[in-house]
């Protein structure tokens, strides 16, 4: 069980940084998107590459923080029945969605986008757009980013909903424990 809680540690460690880092994109997106109503307003130019970089800034963003959010419990869930569950029903519903749902359909991301971006990174594709962004490459391999670090974070939920039905949830600092309604954030 110690093992479980190293890797529900190590696990949500990785995609915490990551998500601390990628999420100083939003702000690269808004001042990118800036100068682009900048030039097209007030100097009555545009240029084709600084409009795909928001686009793909965005991009890069939402894949790459994606753990993050699974981490942060951000995504969408019917709260309706999950929020009043007890915790050892939340914990059989999170090891069930897991092993279910999400990782096979991280493993259908990964075993199918895998061959595209090799491809994509075999002839260093760009934009298609004349004159627009060269290494599209790179942001396609944020789709691989997005599949394994979800992954990963399914991974983590499944050995959390395990130490919860072990009844060895104490092995994990609080942070990554089941909230309760004392305990729960205010989104």
């Amino acid at each position: 069980m110690q093992g479980l809680a190293f890797l529900v540690r190590g696990i949500s460690a990785i995609n915490w940084l990551v998500g601390q880092v990628l999420s100083w994109l939003a702000l690269v997106c808004v001042l990118v998107c800036f100068t682009v109503v900048v030039q097209r307003y007030f100097f009555n130019t545009s240029t084709l590459w600084v409009q795909d970089l928001y686009v793909w800034v965005a991009g890069a963003m939402f894949t790459g923080v994606a753990g993050f959010a699974l981490l942060r419990d951000d995504h969408v869930r019917v709260d309706i029945f999950y929020r009043p569950a007890p915790i050892r029903r939340k914990a059989m519903a999170d090891l069930f969605g897991v092993v279910v749902f999400l990782l096979p359909f991280m493993y259908v991301v990964f075993h199918y986008c895998y061959p595209a971006v090799a491809r994509s990174w075999g002839y260093h594709e760009g934009s298609a757009n004349i004159g627009g962004m060269p290494g599209l490459f790179v942001l396609k391999s944020f789709i691989i980013v997005f599949a394994v670090l979800v992954g990963l974070q399914g991974i983590a939920m499944a050995c959390r909903a395990i130490l919860v039905l072990a009844n060895r949830e104490e092995l994990l600092p609080p942070g990554l424990r089941y909230p309760t309604e004392d305990t729960r954030e205010v989104h």
